[in-house]
């Protein structure tokens, strides 16, 4: 072979051959010399940077995206200044004493210099020691959260700075969610960057939820102090510094053992920050704070909550903070709350009598005190007011002032015996039958058929016209179980009827507001006192009242007896499901009404027991070192005289004395020959055919 010889040597002249590839690819791997050695090639390396740069420009762009998702409705800094929340609404008694405060509470917006030195160590002990040195986060503060809890056993502490805090109060819902917490750090950021420290740590105090509707330090010191926050001990300071963490449950309206026990760790903390000497700690905890004085009972929510249902119907729904001053008489809501308590607790456990409730008026209607319940906290819903419930014998009084104005007098006659009214067969309550009686004997005793009797003589509609008249608002069915009390009404409504007889017989429509004034002290809403419209004649008044004061002093209502004039009704439903006692006296007219709020029977309890007993009591207490005042009576001829000639003399027609001729059984025609006024009325007797007879 040309250019190798036989021993496969070189020829002279000829080239070497090129080095085998595998070197060149152990060269470019770097597998040979040493200079090169571990590093990619220039290439190779010019690649990796590309790919980085791409993946960190879409990283970029993803996180921007991202973040505009999160930030894209982030509330503006411009609102730091703005507050959200519900007028407030003082209600103040009679005397002067405020019952409650309804609605969001702010104090003045102070700036920390005005704040006392002591709250402000109070507030950054318990809440962010270290505020003044970070920047918004406290990496150092979560870390000790964490450390602390861990050793806990739970979560006790928090790694929220007062700036988180801020942000959370003054812009941001409770949401809990990743969105949240981003949105958090943006505008804790944002917040530190705009405000300083002292900016930030006073609009913290201003803003701050502190419980029981109470806003801002100042708000709140107001609320549980009755003072500015301007002034405040150390006690006081630590009390509200301690309801940061939960202001509902250390509340000290709610809890007051709970929310002293949370002030002490407030003070241990600040001994710890050194901002206060172990004896001063000692001293403050020695005398916690004191409250303000505070309503005599949550049961008078029940009056407050009806009372504030109504406020915008005289100031408008824009009125924004107001002061109501309302008829409420704490001692008679105090006495009130103690008979309904004592009656159910008492008497009223034995015989599954489980809620009640009582309404006491003034003749013209004000609302002196109004228990809707034995406990608001257990049961805001208000029975005097909500509650329709039949009121048994009770409404016998619209049937009896409708006879009364048909021509019937306390004296006529009437008979008790069976009675059929279309299928309708009432009987007595005891059972049995008296005979002829006498209209007061009847009402006193309560008898089913003469009540039934006279509605059929006057007919049913007049019985409800005389109801509406009185003040009746609830639906009432013209039929002849009305005479019994089978049409519902409200605690409330029944005794505003029964005040038109403590009156002489004017209207007497519920009221509890006597005057409205907005923040600025100006008089927004004042009730005129005026001359009511009559609704019943002096004569009938008179006739009325003679027979309810024989209620008490030997029939029905005998247990209600007080030792001075007074007048009343009882009542009870079907299966004993509600028992009544109304009564009146020449100042006060109260209601009482025992059942169960799921209507189930109680155990043999009439008007005449529990009720009265109750009504009894309330009176007693109510009345004492008062002046006894009489019913109004039937007028004498001589007052008779004088009114005739004073409404001559007006040339008015005055109220009428009798109404139109009584009505026949079912509403029609009846026998117009009885006298209309009589002194000695009619004797009503009525005849069945025999199959309708008992």
């Amino acid at each position: 072979m040309a250019g190798v010889n036989q021993t496969g040597t070189k020829k002279a002249g000829t080239s070497p051959r090129p080095a085998p590839r595998v070197d060149r690819l152990d060269r470019r791997a770097g597998g040979g010399g040493s200079a090169g050695k571990g590093k990619p090639p220039a290439g190779r390396r010019r690649g990796i940077a590309y790919w980085l740069a791409v993946g960190f420009v879409w990283s970029f762009v993803a996180f921007g995206v991202l973040l505009a998702w999160f930030a894209w409705d982030i509330p503006s800094m411009s609102r730091l200044n703005d507050i959200d929340r519900r007028p407030a609404i003082k209600v103040v008694s009679a005397d002067g004493t405020t019952v409650a405060t309804v609605g969001d509470l702010y104090g003045d917006a102070l700036t920390l210099t005005q704040y006392p030195d002591v709250l402000v160590k109070a507030v950054l002990a318990i809440e962010d020691r270290r505020f003044y040195d970070h920047g918004g986060f406290d990496p150092i503060g979560i870390l000790r959260a964490m450390v602390h809890n861990i050793i806990a056993g739970g979560l006790e502490q928090g790694g929220s700075t007062i700036s988180q805090q801020t942000v959370k109060t003054v812009f941001l819902s409770p949401e809990r969610s990743i969105r949240r917490k981003v949105q958090e750090a943006i505008l804790t950021l944002r917040l530190e960057g705009r405000l300083s420290k002292d900016e930030i740590l006073a609009l913290y105090l201003n803003r701050v939820y502190l419980g029981s509707g109470a806003y801002g330090m100042d708000g709140a010191a107001r609320r549980y102090f009755g003072h500015s926050a301007r002034q405040m001990s150390l006690a006081e300071a630590a009390m509200l510094a301690g309801l940061m963490k939960a202001p509902s449950r250390y509340s000290p309206l709610a809890d007051y053992a709970a929310a002293t026990a949370r002030a002490a760790l407030v003070l241990d903390a600040m001994v710890e920050a050194e901002f206060i000497t172990a004896d001063q700690a000692a001293a403050a905890k020695a005398m916690p704070a004191r409250l303000a004085a505070r309503p005599f009972s949550n049961d008078a929510r029940y009056f407050v909550d009806w009372v504030v249902e109504q406020v915008a119907d005289f100031a408008g729904p824009e009125a924004g903070d107001l002061t109501v001053y309302t008829t409420l008489d704490r001692r008679l809501q105090q006495a009130a709350e103690r008979a309904l308590d004592a009656g159910l607790d008492g008497e009223g456990l034995k015989l599954d009598a489980g809620q009640g409730a009582l309404v006491a008026l003034a003749p013209d209607g004000a609302v002196r005190a109004m228990v809707g319940g034995r406990n608001y906290s257990a049961s805001p819903y208000n029975r005097a007011i909500r509650a329709l419930r039949q009121p048994g014998s009770a409404f016998k009084l619209f049937v009896y002032l409708a006879a009364l104005e048909a021509g019937f007098a306390p004296d006529s006659i009437v008979n008790d015996g069976p009675v059929d009214i279309a299928g309708y067969r009432p009987s007595n309550f005891e059972g049995g039958y008296a005979g002829d009686v006498s209209l007061t004997t009847a009402f006193a005793r309560s008898l089913n058929t003469v009540s039934v009797r006279l509605l059929a003589r006057v007919g049913a509609r007049k019985v409800v016209q005389m109801a509406r008249r009185l003040g009746i608002s609830s639906p009432i069915p013209a039929n002849a179980s009305i005479a019994l009390g089978s049409a519902e009404v409200t605690p409330l409504e029944l005794t505003s009827a029964y005040a038109v007889l403590a009156n002489g017989g004017r209207a007497a429509e519920a009221y509890g507001i006597r005057e409205v004034r907005g923040d600025d002290g100006g008089v927004i809403f004042s009730r005129e006192p005026a001359a009511a419209a009559p609704l019943l004649s002096a004569q009938v008044v008179g006739q009325m009242n003679r027979m309810l004061a024989a209620v008490i002093s030997g029939g029905s209502g005998r247990a209600a007896q007080i030792g001075r004039p007074a007048g009343g009704k009882t009542g009870t439903s079907q299966d004993y499901r509600n028992a009544w006692f109304v009564g009146i006296t020449g100042n006060l007219v109260a209601g009482v009404w025992v059942g169960n709020d799921d209507g189930t029977p109680m155990i043999k309890v009439t008007g005449g027991g529990l009720p009265a007993h109750i009504w009894k009591a309330f009176m007693t207490e109510a009345l004492a070192g008062t002046a006894a005042t009489p019913l109004p009576a039937v007028p004498s001829d001589e007052d008779r005289d004088l009114l005739d000639r004073l409404v001559d003399f007006l040339g008015g027609e005055g109220p009428a004395e009798t109404a139109a001729p009584p009505a026949g059984p079912g509403g029609g025609p009846a026998d117009t020959t009885a006298p209309a006024r009589p002194r000695q009325g009619p004797t009503i007797e009525y005849s069945y055919p025999a199959e309708k007879r008992r």
